[in-house]
């Protein structure tokens, strides 16, 4: 098993909802609202007057557990959806030892 995390901004997490939910290998998601600090650059469409104001951008982090043979189909998935999802996030992937229900 493995573990994508994404963070997007939180303009597109709808549409990112939708995108998730109409893929097969996608079992289900968690999605975490988290706010991006840092250098923040006027030319991207995604910083709003608001977010130079308050010093950070509203982000939400995704987690998804796959299996680890759908990893690459889920992020083609993700990079040829509509709903701007395209360069408006970054990912991550790491193992899962282990997982189970409580």
């Amino acid at each position: 098993m493995k573990n994508l995390s994404l963070i997007v901004h939180a303009d597109i997490e709808q549409a990112l909802a939708d995108t998730l939910r109409g893929l097969e290998q996608v079992s289900g998601f968690t999605f975490t609202h988290v706010e991006g600090h840092g250098a923040q650059d006027e030319r991207d469409p995604a910083v709003s007057a608001r977010d130079l104001v308050v010093g950070y951008t509203p982000h939400v982090r995704v987690d998804i557990l796959l299996k680890g043979e759908d990893v690459d189909e889920v992020l083609r998935a993700l990079r040829a959806a509509s709903g701007g999802l395209l360069g408006r996030g970054i990912y991550w992937i790491t193992p899962v030892e282990k997982y189970g229900r409580l």
